[in-house]
């Protein structure tokens, strides 16, 4: 049997900040048609490690990979043109803008320049952003509705559908259902659902263990710095959850046999 190639891996990741050991060596790869839950507690890591994937910043050491070949990434620029895009948590939308603004942001169709005057093409962004709207089956009226106007769940919504306009392979989710109501939750992880059918890669940080649970294929756990778990999602959830806890608060780790187990 042919072992898979990963989208994205990093190995022996590593960063500092002056005394601070912010990652130890983490390993990480997801594959096409994957969802991997990232989850630890405050300062275990996950944040640091998705800004080296996506660019922000440069690790001390370790060795980005996309599609099995070495990649140098140095700034969010490089990560996008290599088909990976982030998520935030606080979505980074114009809310006095239209959702088709919105998915064109910074990456605007024009229809004719002349120097630094240029005309939008704004039909034609339009017409786009409803073709994605579709496509994801995401539940907006109209793409000319100005998102300061969309629930919590739409915004995210068109958060996540903007990237992935743009031909995104992987995409890192950084608490996208924090603060939603219930029923927002259920859209945004249908929403994930989807983009797990059309073959992109997800990574999903999140403190919430229900939604990883609900939409993940496998979740990895951080502790300190340091990859303690790597596995695939349970089918009990009392039992996964139990043992996800033991893990972010150190009664079990998989990859150090001095750790103790439960």
């Amino acid at each position: 049997m042919t072992e898979r190639t990963p989208l994205v891996e990093i190995r022996n990741a590593k960063k500092r900040f002056g005394a601070v050991q912010a990652l130890r060596g983490v390993d990480l790869a997801v594959y096409s048609g994957e969802v991997l839950g990232l989850v630890g507690d405050n300062a275990a890591g996950k944040s640091t490690l998705m800004k080296v994937i996506s660019g922000a910043y440069i690790p001390d050491e370790g060795e980005i990979f996309i599609d099995g070949k070495r990649a140098h990434i140095t700034s969010p620029e490089d990560s996008r043109r290599l088909g990976i895009e982030m998520v935030y948590q606080d979505f980074a939308l114009a809310n006095n803008l239209d959702v088709a603004a919105n998915v064109f942001l910074g990456r605007e169709m024009v229809r004719w320049s002349l120097g630094p005057l240029k005309i939008m093409n704004k039909r034609a962004m339009e017409a786009g952003a409803r073709d994605l709207i579709d496509n994801l089956k995401i539940d907006i009226d109209s793409v000319r509705l100005k998102v300061e106007n969309l629930s919590g769940g739409q915004r995210q919504a068109v958060a996540i559908g903007r990237v992935t306009a743009f031909n995104a392979k992987v995409i890192i989710m950084d608490e996208p259902t924090a603060a939603l109501s219930v029923a927002a939750i259920g859209k945004v992880l249908d929403l994930i659902r989807e983009l797990k059918t059309q073959g992109c890669a997800i990574i999903l940080i999140s403190h919430r263990l229900e939604d990883v649970y609900e939409v993940g294929d496998r979740i990895i756990v951080l502790r300190q710095g340091r990859k303690v778990a790597d596995r695939p999602i349970g089918e009990d959830i009392h039992q996964f959850r139990e043992e996800i806890v033991a893990y972010m608060v150190g009664a079990k780790d998989d990859f150090s046999p001095e750790a103790a187990t439960v």
